[in-house]
């Protein structure tokens, strides 16, 4: 049995800033129902210990000597469904109100990452493979390398990157290096770890690292150009071979129409038609909007951010609400775009309303509800909430990118083919353009609108297909 400890900054169910924590929540359980052993490792943030530390066992509490950190981290362990959860706890690192963000998130996280390979020790547990996430855990794999060189337990792990979001980096100065990571300057100097004359904890997962995966396969080509690339195009093409992309899954029984509490009516795509009807009326009742089941929905539940295209929609927001639509969009992000949607609100009362925070159940409410769901995003290393979307019934309408052109495939009118609309270029006219398409086709072609939403139920979003492809990868290396 092939032994892998996915090493994160996040995971659901016990905390969630973006996609990440749902890939950790969701991977893992799949491979070990394929007969993997699959355990995760996170930090004891704040949020968790306030909500869960009663219910950890309390393993043991190791030091910590790397650079000039001199301290101790104490190890908690936990079981959710069939995964192992560890948990590095450091008060003065972690208990913080918040995740990331902080001036010394390079010290943070260099303390992590060398708590993550002493408790392989302390625990007598050394996986197969160690599968890193994202910048927060990018030196994992050269400082196993470089500062366990006689110890054959930790030279025989294999490393496995995956990048959730190029552009986020981990870069920082030359000095973390040395003091925080306890790593000779000779790879600064040799280039191995340098970027832009400091050090990027992403290149270094790179470079060192023996495959890397991104989160769809589109993606995975996209950043090796100059346009998606981050500056990090270069590093990225010299390990053209052994970059893959595997598209995320979501998971189904959390996401599952006919089964979630959050929903007042269930449904599956037999009873689609009935279940959106009550859930849409739902969700006008709640919001305030006009109860009408026969005007089309649109629905946002995002991050926004310039990343998501959202100036797109508020460019032409006079247009869009011209349409005979309801627009519910929820989420937080640039102060200015808040703002815009608040104005929206404000202009167009009982068909349009902006839900500034995140209520997850609300959420669920939304994707059950829509119709349409919005993602016009500039880049996408892969996106869940199409995923979700379609899993809903509700079609996703998207710019094809990243992981959006890979899992979202447009209506053909001719073929009858889709799961839901999708426009090539980076502009509001050609998003608007497609976006009357999606209407006149809800208004003016049902039966070809219920095929879509046919369709889009039918397309396989599970995580089966990708546990799959890791686990190839992972017989590979």
């Amino acid at each position: 049995m092939k032994s892998v400890l996915f090493v994160a900054a996040e995971g659901l169910p016990y905390i969630k800033t973006g996609g990440l924590a749902d890939v950790i929540g969701s991977l893992p359980k799949i491979l070990n129902e394929k007969g993997m052993d699959a355990r995760v490792v996170l930090p004891l943030y704040k949020r968790i210990a306030e909500k869960y530390r009663g219910e950890f066992t309390k393993l043991k509490t190791i030091p910590i000597h790397v650079g000039v950190i001199d301290t101790v981290a104490t190890i908690y362990q936990s079981q959710w469904e069939n995964v192992t959860y560890y948990f590095i706890e450091h008060a003065g690192y972690f208990e913080r109100d918040g995740l990331y963000g902080y001036p010394d998130d390079g010290e943070r996280f260099a303390f992590y990452q060398k708590a993550v390979l002493e408790m392989l020790w302390a625990l007598d547990f050394f996986p197969d493979i160690m599968h890193c996430h994202d910048w927060h855990t990018g030196m994992i794999a050269a400082m196993c390398h470089i500062q366990y060189p006689d110890d054959q337990r930790y030279q025989q792990i294999k490393h496995m990157y995956t990048i959730h979001n190029l552009a986020f980096q981990g870069n920082f100065p030359a000095d973390v290096l040395t003091d925080c990571l306890g790593i000779d300057r000779r790879y600064f100097d040799d280039g191995s770890m340098r970027f832009h004359n400091g050090i990027s904890f992403m290149k270094t997962g790179i470079i060192f690292s023996d495959k890397i995966t991104t989160v769809s396969p589109s993606y995975s080509q996209e950043i090796l150009t100059a346009q998606y690339g981050e500056q990090m195009d270069e590093v990225l093409r010299f390990r053209q071979s052994d970059l893959y992309g595997i598209v995320n899954g979501i998971d189904t029984q959390m996401w599952d129409p006919m089964q979630d509490p959050a929903l007042p009516a269930h449904y599956n795509a037999e009873s689609v038609l009935e279940g959106k009807r009550a859930n849409k009326a739902a969700v006008q009742k709640e919001l305030g909007l006009r109860v009408a089941d026969d005007v089309m929905m649109i629905g946002i539940v995002s991050r926004l951010t310039w990343q998501k295209g959202v100036y797109l929609i508020i460019e032409k927001m006079a247009d869009i609400m011209g349409l005979d639509i309801q627009f519910v969009v929820l989420g937080t992000g640039e102060t200015h775009i808040e703002n815009q949607f608040k104005m929206m609100e404000d202009k167009y009362r009982r068909r349009a309303v902006y839900y500034c925070g995140y209520n997850d159940e609300l959420a669920h409410r939304i994707y059950a509800g829509s119709d349409l769901f919005l993602m016009p995003s500039l880049f996408e290393p892969c996106g869940i909430g199409q995923l979700i979307a379609m899993h809903y019934g509700a079609l996703p309408l998207v710019r094809e990118t990243g992981g959006l052109r890979d899992t979202v495939h447009p209506y053909n009118q001719y073929t009858k083919e889709g799961n839901g609309f999708s426009f090539t270029a980076f502009n509001s006219h050609d998003m608007l353009y497609t976006l009357r398409c999606a209407a006149d086709t809800y208004y003016l072609n049902r039966a070809d609108w219920d095929q879509l939403v046919q369709q889009a139920m039918g397309t396989d979003v599970s995580w089966n297909l990708s546990a799959d492809q890791y686990t190839q990868l992972y017989n590979e290396m």
